[in-house]
């Protein structure tokens, strides 16, 4: 604890996005204020209600028939959908392109993009001259903008880095010159009395600090969501589990060659029931694929015109003439009876007991090491990449286009190799983070930074997040180094507790209840790499986006644009494109209008008739999320199959119990309505992984790890 430390403060009761309102555009919204900005009338936004269903790890304007895909020729390849790679496809949206967006990972968002702290960085402290520094302000000034548009949720919060000494305050007068120079705003340095009256909590010999009113944050991986959503509502395609294996220039096209992984217990799952691999239509013991219906279609066409002809040649006994054309008709009409009977994968879904599918749920993990991600899995999507969750190959695919935009984060250099050029490599940095109770959210309302460490950058910082909570990090490891690549767990939560202590004293440690770590893709150039590539013109690169990517994405997708166009790309407008989406949670008044129970009691039967049913039902009870909230989340327009998918669009399972069993087990509710919504049964329904990149020994921390923490805060 910092010296001279004494008492916390009050509870400021700061708001809570969802809770009675909602941060729009920079600003907060209160609940009877959000009809008609935060909540517009969805026949304006992009997405079109509707209860179908993505197909299996596709958007559902993607082409399904194996055929097809191979004939398509694409104006752009995306590769990679973290924030970066979902901002350049939504700005392609705008026009009339034929636009792909590949991911080797279960979902968008789950690089670096989930793995950081969603700060909208103003760009004070980037080196003057360099791209960090040209694109972070402008980026940073699109957000209110986007966020109008997008309803991801954005808080123009401001941050504060603190000064404790002389040198500090000196440090504080360099960052606002260099801030000046970036074309920042409104920076100014605050003292003593200013500041505490700003943030009480802080760290008590605070002397000074630099303030920038033009800091944000949002969620990231809502962010990057909302991107995709719109990018696809818009015209984009999607495909997730589809990792880059080759690429190759043959005349004017790219090829890229693509594989299409699926985890082993949905490939396991659907073997059982007689299912192809794939996601895609059951296999002919089932009566249903499109393969097989093909094959039936082919063989009783060349049945019936033999059968046809034969009627019809007058050289042919009547008696024979007769029995053929009876023949034609019959095959006829068994024929048309196999082609059209629905699939056991496409039938009408009816009323359902969400109660029997949640009782055939497993229980969610929460303990040992079977789920744990490491550093090469991070390159890839980390809890979501193919090794962490026992993928296996499902498919093949050979993607033609004219373009090709590298945004594959840690795995750039890989792909950016595969055209022969080893211009850059990447330099893995993780950054831990402990993610700690609503009920410490209050302390803070700006991001709190210390001065910045030459070398290790911005440093470890607190913050509360969008929806209440305190987060406390990061790291900076250079997996290059053998001491950061060695750290144990337990000084990784030593390094972050005791280093944010002397930001804010108060908060509790015993109230953590999270832990996650992001790899950043620095790269060997020390800035980010915005260019064609020196080995084609037609292959753009977007590399090596470090802190602050995020700030600078709306930007950065700008600039790609522009890129594409001196490369020769025609971009006329997309007459239809929408820029508006409607949120996917639900601002709430406590538990008005709301019901919780045990499972059974308050479920709705999944028919449309009862969606007044769905909206009152609560599925997590930590964060009051309801049935109907995840319904609409299954029904966007990106594939979900997963309750991590819908843990973050709808937080179901993201509260302080973090999914206990033993509590309300919002996660089997979860599954057992995405198996409902989706057609599939709950074994074909991805769970959350564990322990993945946490520092903790388990999902549910007992007592003594609780005492643990409360130690390491304290070292020195």
């Amino acid at each position: 604890m910092a010296p001279n430390a004494s008492e916390a403060p009050p509870d400021r009761k700061l708001p809570q996005h969802g809770v009675k309102g909602a941060y729009y555009a920079g600003d907060w919204v209160d609940l009877e204020d959000c009809a008609g900005t935060f909540q517009p009338d969805s026949s304006k936004c992009s997405q079109c209600p509707t209860r179908s269903t993505c197909p299996r790890s596709q958007s559902r304007n993607a082409v399904t028939s194996t055929t097809s895909k191979e004939d398509v020729v694409y104006d752009v390849v995306v590769i990679g959908a973290g924030c970066i790679g979902s901002a350049i496809a939504r700005e392609l949206s705008r026009y009339s392109l034929n636009t792909l967006l590949l991911e080797s990972a279960d979902d968008v968002s789950q690089g670096a993009t989930k793995g950081n702290s969603g700060i909208v960085h103003a760009g004070y402290d980037d080196k003057p001259g360099s791209l960090h520094a040209k694109f972070c302000w402008p980026g940073n000034q699109m957000f209110p903008k986007l966020d109008k548009e997008l309803r991801f949720g954005y808080q123009l919060n401001g941050s504060l880095v603190l000064a404790t000494n002389q040198a500090e305050l000196k440090i504080l007068d360099e960052l606002m010159e260099r801030g000046r120079e970036n074309g920042v705003k409104r920076l100014r340095i605050i003292k003593k009395e200013e500041l505490f009256e700003m943030e009480p909590a802080l760290n008590p010999d605070a002397i000074a600090a630099l303030h920038s009113p033009d800091a944000g944050n949002v969620i990231p991986y809502e962010f990057a969501i909302a991107l995709a959503e719109n990018a696809v509502d818009n015209g984009v395609e999607l495909r997730i589990r589809r990792e880059v294996t080759d690429i190759t220039k043959k005349g004017e096209l790219f090829e890229v060659d693509v594989r299409h992984w699926e985890p082993k217990a949905y490939v396991t799952a659907r073997e059982k029931m007689g299912k192809s691999a794939d996601g895609s239509e059951p296999t002919s013991s089932s009566g249903g694929s499109l393969i097989y219906k093909s094959g039936i279609a082919v063989s009783s066409l060349s049945v019936m015109v033999k059968g046809i002809m034969m009627a019809l040649d007058e050289n042919v006994n009547d008696d024979i003439r007769l029995q053929s054309a009876l023949a034609t008709l019959f095959v006829a009409v068994v024929t048309a009876m196999l082609l059209l009977k629905p699939s056991s994968g496409t039938k009408k879904r009816g009323p359902t007991v969400l109660k029997d599918l949640v009782d055939k749920c497993s229980p969610p993990v929460g303990s040992g090491e079977d789920g744990n991600v490491g550093v090469a899995d991070m390159f890839t999507g980390g809890s979501g990449s193919w090794n962490a969750v026992k993928g296996v190959t499902a498919g093949r695919e050979n993607v033609k286009t004219r373009y090709v935009i590298n945004c594959a984060g840690s795995s750039s250099d890989k792909i950016a190799k595969m055209i022969g050029d080893d211009s850059f490599y990447i330099k893995p940095r993780l950054g831990d983070y402990l993610l700690l109770n609503r009920s410490q959210g209050h302390l803070t309302r700006h991001t709190i930074f210390p001065c910045p460490d030459p070398i290790l950058g911005k440093g470890v910082l607190v913050q509360t997040t969008l929806w209440g909570n305190l987060i406390l990090g990061p790291t900076a490891r250079d997996m290059h180094t053998d001491e950061a690549r060695d750290m144990s767990q337990a000084s990784i939560q030593e390094y972050i507790l005791s280093k944010c202590k002397k930001l804010c004293p108060y908060f509790d440690p015993k109230e953590t209840i999270h832990a996650f770590c992001g790899a950043r893709a620095k790269s060997s150039r020390g800035d980010w790499i915005i260019e064609p590539s020196i080995k084609d013109g037609s292959f753009i690169h977007v590399a090596g986006i470090d802190s602050p990517g995020l700030a600078g994405s709306p930007a950065i997708a700008l600039e790609v644009v522009k890129l594409l166009r001196e490369a020769g790309l025609e971009t006329s407008p997309n007459k239809s494109f929408n820029p508006n989406r409607a949120p996917i949670i639900t601002p709430k008044a406590g538990m008005k209008g709301l019901k919780m129970g045990p499972v059974g009691k308050n479920d709705s039967n999944g028919t449309d008739a009862e969606e007044a049913k769905m909206a009152s039902n609560v599925i997590c009870k930590c964060e009051k999320v309801t049935e109907l909230e995840v319904v609409r989340a299954i029904h966007r327009s990106l594939p979900i199959d997963s309750t991590q998918a819908i843990r973050k669009r709808t937080r179901a399972g993201m509260g302080h119990c973090q999914g206990d069993p033993e509590n309300y087990n919002c996660e089997c509710r979860v599954k057992a309505i995405i198996a409902r919504e989706n057609n599939v049964s709950v074994d074909e329904v991805g769970s959350r992984p564990w322990p993945a990149t946490s520092t903790l020994s388990q999902r549910w921390i007992d007592d003594d790890e609780k005492k643990d923490l409360e130690k390491r805060s304290t070292v020195k």
